[in-house]
């Protein structure tokens, strides 16, 4: 974010907060993409992840007088966005798969990309537990540190180091098992993950 946005974006939080209605408009329309794609992520569902935006918002605007910088509510829409979605996968067990019309919100931006692999993680990271699906997401879609994901979930480096390791062996041996359809004879070997940090789901 340049200078010019930062005094920009302070200055519409500022105007929020003393109940400028316009200036919370702008922020967001700012900050509901990301929100949404995040949420998107992990909910795999397009409507779920538009009412828990939506959600979001309205707890923005309930929380506006706590909120002490742009940096801030970035970090707090992530973090109440990712406990919310924690929360609902927790309550509910299944959702609807995610439509191929919305895969371009969640694919990697490398031109190079196998489509059919990343479809697959895809799927894959919709049977991790929600916790563990919460810091995948954080890491490697994210990009974000063991550090800054432990103060996004409110969890221990250790515990989000624990939940990587752990997730990182499901996928990979998920990968070696050959997929419906695959020929017979010998089991193929594991493939790796997709190196570049948008490109695991």
């Amino acid at each position: 974010m340049s200078g010019d946005e930062a005094c920009t974006s302070r200055a519409l939080l500022a105007r929020a907060t003393a109940g400028d209605a316009a200036a919370f408009g702008t922020l967001v329309r700012m900050h509901q993409r990301p929100v949404y794609s995040l949420a998107l992520r992990m909910l795999s569902d397009r409507h779920q992840a538009e009412d828990l935006a939506q959600d979001v918002f309205l707890q923005l605007y309930r929380s506006l007088a706590h909120l002490q910088s742009e940096d801030h509510l970035s970090f707090w829409l992530r973090r109440v966005t990712m406990h919310r979605a924690i929360d609902r996968l927790r309550r509910e067990r299944r959702y609807a798969a995610m439509p191929l019309a919305d895969a371009e919100i969640v694919a990697s931006d490398s031109a190079d990309a196998d489509p059919i692999l990343e479809r697959r993680l895809r799927g894959l990271l919709e049977e991790l537990a929600p916790a563990a699906r919460a810091v995948i997401v954080l890491r490697y879609q994210e990009d974000l540190d063991p550090v800054e994901i432990g103060r996004t979930l409110k969890m221990s480096v250790n515990t989000v180091k624990s939940h990587l390791k752990r997730s990182l062996a499901l996928l990979r041996a998920a990968l070696a098992v050959p997929g419906p359809g695959a020929g017979g004879g010998s089991p193929t070997p594991p493939r790796p993950l997709p190196s570049g940090h948008r490109s695991l789901i």
